[in-house]
């Protein structure tokens, strides 16, 4: 029976926990998105305390992608040594590391981003009142790119791994939804037109980074909404991620965003997610969602709902939580 405390082995990315310290925003940038010491005082707590894989927040592939204004970057090479100390204090802590690569999509704004946001459609995330503009080809293709690119530099920085945002209201999750995804060319329409541009952005990375660096996918496996992706299609959809070259998927939620207010009063809010993609894929699978308690943690990895378990705001509150849980578990 695996528990929390139980390595985890993936090709040549070892991890000595089970407990994951997810990306969350924190807006400690300047509005280059620099890497400064508060990001790595902020990192390097929680990486002393005994969490096996630390994953950096969500940092922005382009300026036109950027959600806040003091989000991390990665969009261009002269931000790669700042980013370069930052896997380096992870790593010096104990812990393994990834960055989150992101582009916003239509969930920014223009005061951000300094241009219109841009989508799948003209059709905005919930919450989002600014009419997005639908991308051209060419556009997307750029995106694209500019993927492949930030995960050169996060590569040439050092982490251990990286993680492809698809969740949360961001682009990919925009277009994979059809609650934002009314497009009638190759990006839109049926679940194989509405994923390609997650699949080319997976293929993109992957041939940038070769084929030992591990990848990570966070997936928003529902949106929560009428008209919106359902836990069936995403189901579905699972397999085709892994088989484009993801090594472990992420799961949380999708145009709902993390905390979707229906479901936040529930530790592990998330899992039932988790647990049912885990059961279409042969790659390990993260659980997330308002989890708290140690003890039921690791029961998610013992019962084998997912593999993995990560804790956001409760390790926010308090940077050694996987230490005492692991002490707690020992006892």
């Amino acid at each position: 029976m695996p528990t929390l405390s139980d390595p985890l082995v993936i090709g040549k990315f070892a991890l000595k926990n089970r407990i994951i310290m997810p990306p969350m925003a924190n807006d400690m940038s300047s509005e280059a998105g620099e890497v400064n010491n508060r990001h790595l005082d902020h990192y390097r707590v929680p990486a002393e305390a005994g969490v096996g894989l630390v994953i950096v927040e969500h940092s922005y592939i382009m300026p036109s992608g950027k959600m806040t204004r003091k989000q991390l970057g990665i969009y261009e090479n002269g931000l790669i040594d700042g980013l370069r100390s930052l896997a380096d204090t992870i790593r010096t802590a104990g812990a393994s590391s990834a960055i989150q690569l992101t582009h916003a999509g239509a969930n920014t704004t223009s005061d951000v981003c300094g241009c219109q946001p841009t989508g799948p459609s003209d059709v905005p995330p919930p919450k989002r009142k600014e009419t997005p503009r639908p991308l051209e080809v060419q556009e997307i293709e750029e995106i694209v790119a500019a993927y492949a690119q930030a995960a050169r530099r996060a590569q040439a920085a050092g982490f251990d791994s990286i993680e492809i945002h698809g969740a949360h209201g961001f682009l990919l999750n925009e277009f994979v939804s059809p609650y934002t995804n009314h497009r009638t060319d190759r990006y839109g329409g049926s679940t194989e037109n509405r994923l390609r541009l997650p699949l080319e952005v997976i293929a993109a990375v992957r041939a940038q980074v070769g084929p030992e660096l591990p990848l990570l996918y966070r997936f928003g496996a529902s949106d929560f909404m009428q008209e919106g992706l359902a836990l069936d299609e995403a189901r579905e959809i699972a397999p085709k991620l892994v088989e484009a070259g993801i090594d472990m998927l992420d799961i949380s939620g999708g145009l709902c965003g993390s905390r979707p207010k229906d479901l936040t009063d529930t530790q592990g809010y998330f899992v039932p997610l988790a647990s049912s993609i885990k059961a279409v894929v042969e790659v390990p699978v993260i659980a997330v969602g308002g989890i708290t308690d140690p003890i039921y943690a690791n029961s998610v990895v013992a019962e084998e709902k997912a593999d993995l378990v990560a804790v956001g705001r409760a390790m926010l509150k308090n940077p050694a939580w996987a230490g005492e849980a692991l002490a707690q578990l020992e006892s």
